[in-house]
């Protein structure tokens, strides 16, 4: 960590970070406005950043926790695979083997120049509805290597000096389902680069380079001081926790996620150790997942309101086994290390931290992201569509307040289709789509509730992919909580339920009701210290 450079004050360094953070706003405000998906342009599964010259990120909007931590390993892949870059550049990508997350997350990178000097990089990720694979969404609970989920891209220009290489998206197009609603989407990604690169050359025009680069650089020794700030106040000590993962999707073996954490003075050891080795099956993640939870948890605990940037990861120290669970080498299938395996890599590192520092414990969220992805042909248009989609489920009890209805928790931060658009979109309807009363753990402070969403086929038949957790392990309770509810996945048919695996594909046939219930969360203490008041509130409400 170096010192503030001279040429940037106090009030100076808090006026740039708030600008250089509205840029990244901005980026994804563009590129959620003019998307063509409704899962970038209504569940906003999508996230931007600005970088440094160097790569490193600075300021990123609030959206996506997986994708943010794990951005930067993208763009220090785009700067190692492309070793001169010239104005108008744009880098795409996906590969989890080389800087992305899993494949239906597409990274685009572009460098922001001032005449012939570079000053800075903007970056965006957005999960695409489709990028090929064996099963429509590119999600499927059972595939046993990389090449089955999709196109790999790996770090390339798409955009040359301005110019768009046409045989490379033609390539990309050819490798999808549904390629209108994919450019349209990679457009919009390019419309929200683009914006990031006029208002950083702005402001670069206001400010002037040097000081903008001082700023950057000043930025991120800012969140470096505030981390190491708040880990120093938190007890020196060693704790271990495991959690585990329902199965792979192929074995029904249970698979262990373990996590050792040391806090030392003003830096924090987050060590992977008795971690599973890699599994046959899709829920593999790669290094820059297992960062992106392990960062996001860290800075969840320590102090949220710090400046999420490459700055505030400096004092964290991360220790996973190569070919393991959490760091994953090819061919593992990883579709859903990004999407299961990084909120159980959450709940060890919260569960570890409490033991360490018991007055800010937690009781487990939901732990599950409920991924679903349906495909067909759609006999309204005679195209192909794909859903993808996550669902909302119970928050953990915490130490003064009951765990959150019906949320999104830690590494999702989507928001749901709405019931009008997701019919409007798809030859899909919704039958039903309620809180689970009774689902969230009991406790002084009971978890929250999970969600039942029923969606009927309508087209002829449809394949449906789901990618869940929790329906086998339940979301622990602390301090004497009871855990919170399995989640549960059903095919309904006839009137008749047929209780789905955790992680599967089924085809619907016309008529078919696919019903995914999601977990609740943990119960924060003794069932017994709950106030009468809670109870009855409760009992009115609906919730047990």
């Amino acid at each position: 960590m170096n010192p503030a450079p001279n040429r940037v004050d106090a009030i100076s360094l808090e006026v740039l970070r708030n600008a250089i953070s509205a840029i990244a706003d901005e980026m994804n405000a563009n590129l959620v406005r003019t998307a063509y998906s409704p899962n970038i342009k209504e569940r906003r599964d999508c996230s931007s950043a600005v970088f440094d010259a160097h790569g490193q990120m600075v300021a990123q909007a609030e959206s996506i926790p997986v994708h943010l931590g794990a951005m930067p390993y993208s763009v220090q892949a785009a700067i190692r695979h492309v070793k001169a870059f010239a104005p108008g550049d744009v880098v795409v990508l996906n590969d989890p083997y080389a800087g992305g997350a899993h494949l239906p997350d597409i990274t685009f990178v572009a460098p922001v120049f001032m005449d012939d000097r570079l000053i800075a990089f903007v970056a965006n990720r957005a999960h695409h509805a489709d990028v090929g694979g064996k099963e429509p969404g590119s999600l499927a609970g059972d595939t046993v290597e990389i090449y089955q989920e999709g196109l790999r891209i790996p770090p390339i220009r798409l955009w040359e000096e301005g110019t768009l290489h046409e045989d490379l998206l033609q390539l990309i197009l050819a490798n999808v389902r549904t390629p209108d609603e994919r450019w349209g989407d990679l457009r919009a990604q390019k419309a929200g680069c683009a914006i990031g690169i006029e208002r950083l050359r702005a402001l670069c025009l206001r400010e002037g380079e040097a000081v903008l680069a001082d700023a950057m650089a000043a930025v991120l020794d800012y969140s470096e001081r505030r981390m190491r700030h708040q880990i120093a106040q938190l007890p020196d000590g060693e704790a271990s926790f495991e959690d585990a993962l329902d199965n792979d999707g192929i074995s029904d073996d249970r698979i262990p996620i373990c996590v050792h954490v040391k806090i030392q003075g003003d830096r924090i050891g987050v060590d992977f150790r008795g971690t599973a080795k890699q599994v046959r099956g899709p829920v593999n993640a790669v290094l820059a997942v297992t960062a992106s939870a392990t960062y996001f948890a860290i800075r969840a605990f320590a102090d949220p309101d710090i400046p999420p940037n490459s700055g505030c990861f400096r004092p964290i120290e991360i220790t996973a086994a190569e070919g393991s669970v959490v760091n994953a080498c090819l061919p593992a299938p990883v579709v859903g290390g990004n999407l299961e395996t990084s909120q159980r890599i959450v709940d060890v590192i919260l569960g570890a931290l409490g033991k360490l520092v018991p007055e800010q414990s937690m009781a487990a969220c939901q732990g599950s992201m409920n991924n679903l992805a349906i495909g067909g042909l759609d006999p309204r248009t005679e195209k192909p569509f794909t859903l993808y989609e996550t669902m909302a489920g119970g928050f953990g009890g915490r130490r003064t307040k009951d765990g959150i209805d019906g949320i999104h928790s830690h590494m999702t931060n989507t928001l749901n289709t709405p019931v009008e658009a997701l019919e409007t979109s798809y030859p899909l309807r919704v039958e039903r789509y309620e809180l689970r009363p009774g689902t969230g753990g009991e406790g002084q402070f009971r978890g929250g509730l999970g969600i039942r969403r029923d969606m009927t086929c309508l087209a002829e038949s449809a394949r449906v992919s789901f990618l869940t957790d929790r329906r086998l392990t339940r979301p622990y309770g602390v301090e004497g909580g009871e855990p919170g509810a399995l989640g549960r996945n059903v095919l309904i048919r006839g009137g008749q339920e047929v209780d789905l695996p955790s992680k599967g594909t089924a085809t619907l046939h016309q008529g078919d009701t696919i019903s995914i219930q999601t977990p609740g969360g943990g119960g924060f203490g003794l069932r017994s210290a709950r106030s009468q008041a809670s109870i009855e509130r409760d009992q009115r409400e609906g919730r047990i």
